[in-house]
């Protein structure tokens, strides 16, 4: 009895004893594992630095993946430095050297050009054609104006062709619209645009023409109606143009509008004005316009 009391005994000792094995699972194993090299690390770099009483700090894993996806403000700064130069060269190359920014200097709006915000801020100027006739070029201290439509148009960025002695100096201190239109800058050099559309109608000189005898006199009205239309309608457009050449150039500018003189107020009998002699050379012809159709 006492003797199988003995061996329960023994066998009770060699169990608490004996060293126990647990399982571990793979991944568990390996984190165990990196987990104590860390620790070992952190201990190892502690007591060096300590010697030198420093600080040591050991980032984790995770700190050094975010760090390598981290961009600085350098580094965005490279990049868009980087499109810029490129822009510039390639803006320089395809307009063969006339533009860094792809022509945008041309197109710009009026509150994107100094004169443009500068006659903004002044606000518009209202000149008599008498005022306007100051400004010449003659005297230095004063702008160089021309008129078109009735607005006054700043060119003194061009003295060379619109100051005194230039090609253009006739087309300034004076609303000369009806010259732009006619091409007769010595005759034409007024706003007045009476008749101008004469110039795109055609003379008749095709009276006897089978094609002008089979049609009826009302037939014939009715396309000198819509030709006189078509023709205003012409000198219309090219007005247009030329006043949003000069309004959107990037040396002109617009600064206000021609105002009539006080004395002028009052009705008065208006000059008669004519096409001048090289605009009525220039006219189109009915026999003309026949044969082409």
């Amino acid at each position: 009895m006492s003797s199988n009391l003995r061996n329960r005994r023994a066998q009770a000792e060699d169990t608490t004893t004996s060293p126990r094995v647990v399982e571990v699972d793979t991944d568990e194993e390996v984190e165990i594992t990196r987990t104590t090299e860390q620790q070992r690390t952190r201990n190892r770099l502690e007591r060096e630095y300590k010697k030198s009483n420093k600080k040591y700090v050991v980032k984790d894993d995770a700190d050094d993946d975010d760090e390598s996806f981290h961009i600085s403000v350098l580094d965005i700064l490279r990049v868009i430095v980087t499109f810029i130069v490129l822009s510039v060269a390639l803006s320089y190359y395809v307009t063969a050297g006339e533009s860094y920014i792809w022509g945008f200097e041309k197109q710009r709006p009026w509150w994107m050009r100094y004169n443009g915000i500068k006659q903004f801020l002044q606000g518009p100027i209202n000149l008599t054609p008498s005022q306007l006739a100051l400004y010449d070029g003659s005297d230095p201290s004063l702008p160089i104006y021309l008129a078109l439509n009735g607005t006054i148009i700043d060119v003194s960025a061009n003295p060379r062709i619109y100051g005194p002695g230039g090609g253009y100096h006739f087309f300034v201190g004076t609303d000369a619209t009806r010259a732009f239109v006619t091409g007769c800058f010595k005759e034409d050099l007024t706003g007045d645009m009476t008749g101008v559309e004469e110039l795109y109608i055609p003379i008749e000189d095709a009276d006897d023409s089978h094609r002008e005898k089979s049609l009826t006199p009302g037939e014939k009205k009715r396309r000198h109606e819509r030709e006189v239309q078509e023709a205003r309608e012409k000198v219309a457009a090219q007005v247009d143009h030329w006043v949003k050449f000069y309004s959107n150039h990037n040396k002109y500018f617009a600064v206000g509008k021609v105002v009539p003189e006080k004395d002028q107020e009052e009705v008065r009998e208006k000059k008669e004005w004519k096409l001048c002699e090289s605009a009525q050379q220039n006219r189109p012809k009915r026999s003309e316009l026949n044969k082409q159709l």
